[in-house]
């Protein structure tokens, strides 16, 4: 079952924004520069909809976005979002039961892998590679998996947010899974910047 983020969708951002500052939001506007223009892109798991709005400052009009969020209040707070001239496709259903007919130039994933378990990523990641064009972008962006050979203070905040968004949402992941691993073999990075004393992760990756 997905994660439901209704119960703190209204105070989502605020609470990013206390433990992150901007982190969070740089990390994703960072990638933006890489959607081309007239671009079909798939966001999934956009929260709150702020996304939408950094995108139209690039691109005003002209770009397809399917935006696929399961939680009906991030949907109600995304709606509202000034998307300009672009066609939003707004679709609140979980990942695993949406289905596209054409495939995107770029697919965006915003920490959205951390809420899933292992065997889910797996099936999760095949669909949205299936779904990416050949030489699209898959723009990535999520806390880094390090084995467990990072500092003292990131174990201790990764412990509590999953315990506070299992608690909350009841997300399904006890644990972040590296996903290095899955776009090894058929991705290329074009990309990578670390923000947060190296904590999350920003990646675009090209299909090759």
């Amino acid at each position: 079952m997905a994660a439901n983020y209704d119960k703190i969708a209204p105070v989502y951002d605020l609470l990013s924004r206390i433990i992150f500052g901007r982190q969070i939001i740089n990390a994703q506007v960072g990638l933006l520069k890489y959607i081309p223009a007239n671009g079909r892109l798939l966001i999934v798991g956009g929260g709150t909809g702020w996304i939408l709005e950094e995108i139209t400052k690039l691109h005003s009009a002209d770009l397809t976005i399917d935006y696929v969020e399961p939680s009906a209040r991030m949907m109600v707070l995304s709606r509202k979002r000034n998307c300009g001239r672009n066609t939003v496709n707004f679709i609140k259903l979980p990942i695993e039961d949406f289905n596209a007919y054409l495939q995107y130039d770029v697919i965006m994933t915003p920490f959205f892998f951390d809420n899933l378990e292992q065997d889910k990523i797996g099936i999760v990641f095949s669909k949205l590679n299936a779904l990416l064009k050949a030489n699209g972008l898959f723009l990535y962006t999520d806390f880094v998996n390090d084995g467990g050979k990072g500092p003292l203070w990131q174990k201790i905040l990764l412990y509590i947010m999953y315990v506070f968004f299992k608690l909350t949402c009841g997300i399904e992941a006890n644990e972040l899974i590296d996903m290095g691993g899955y776009f090894n073999e058929s991705y290329q990075v074009i990309i990578e910047t670390r923000y947060y004393l190296k904590f999350i992760r920003a990646v675009a990756y090209q299909k090759t």
